[in-house]
């Protein structure tokens, strides 16, 4: 048991069910670290206690702060909308793998399959580490972040894979999103010429040619991506986990905010009841 402000609570590995639970996402609320064009997280007190006794908050915010979930309809025209993509797609099993990466460097498929190849199984949920969680800040996290690159998404779609999380900012790199020269960019102008020292004189347009590549072929194959994963990923990292990710019944949305959470059940004494009358 835990005691929070003066009421007892189960413990998150401690409690009746023998479940271990760990958190795997980002504070979200009063000046979270946000995407270079994104207003701030506005939360204003409507009731509080002196004035009602009762405390009521609205919140102005996008779907895309913190860690979230990316409907397919976010990239690609035409798909489904976060309430439209059915439940399964927010629960299940998987692996968190640790894949280490510096500024700019890309995640490839050639990563993924030697960090995880000979572990991954058909619609399980891949969480990748690369240790930037760690610098989940308004700073340097956004612009600098490793990437996955299109070898990456095209190894998830051979394996199966039914949802993809990681702790860098997008499902794709940096400089292949608006941050550097697609579409409305660059939201940060001085990256290309930090980019043409960094990689030895290449032009950024000419090394991220398209535009969110592996959003596309995620969402293109029903893959949802997860981005901005943190918490407590490191204490599950190299194990196989159960997640739960649910969002927001939205109607027509784009994305949602979520609670990632990972599942450990080590005595295996748990079940999902059958769904017997009573």
């Amino acid at each position: 048991m835990v005691e929070i402000r003066g009421i007892e609570f189960q413990g998150n590995t401690d409690n009746d069910m023998g479940l271990e639970f760990y958190n795997l996402s980002h504070r979200f609320g009063f000046q979270n670290p946000n995407w270079p064009y994104f207003q701030d997280t506005k939360i204003e007190r409507i009731h509080y206690m002196a004035k009602s006794g009762v405390l009521s908050q609205r919140i102005t915010t996008t779907m895309h702060a913190t860690t979230h979930i990316d409907a397919p309809a976010h990239v690609v025209q035409g798909t489904p909308f976060i309430d439209e993509v059915p439940l399964p797609h927010f629960f299940g099993t998987g692996i968190v793998v640790s894949i280490p990466k510096k500024k700019w460097e890309p995640i490839t498929g050639e990563d993924l399959e030697k960090a995880c190849g000979h572990a991954i199984r058909k619609g399980d949920v891949l969480i990748i580490n690369t240790g930037w969680h760690h610098d989940y800040e308004d700073g340097d996290y956004f612009a600098y972040c490793p990437g996955l690159v299109p070898s990456a998404g095209e190894w998830m779609v051979e394996k199966g894979v039914k949802v993809v999380g990681h702790d860098t900012q997008a499902n794709d790199h940096p400089l292949a999103t608006a941050i550097g020269p697609q579409r409305n960019g660059p939201l940060l102008p001085h990256l290309e010429q930090e980019y043409k020292e960094w990689s030895g004189g290449n032009d950024w347009k000419d090394d991220f040619p398209e535009w969110e590549p592996v959003h596309n072929i995620l969402f293109k194959n029903g893959i949802l991506g997860i981005e901005n994963v943190g918490g407590d990923l490191d204490a599950v990292t190299g194990k196989r986990c159960t997640f739960a990710f649910f969002p927001w019944n939205w109607d027509r949305g784009d994305g949602c905010i979520i609670r990632l959470v990972a599942m450990i059940d080590k005595s295996q004494n748990f079940r999902i009841d059958d769904g017997a009358n009573f």
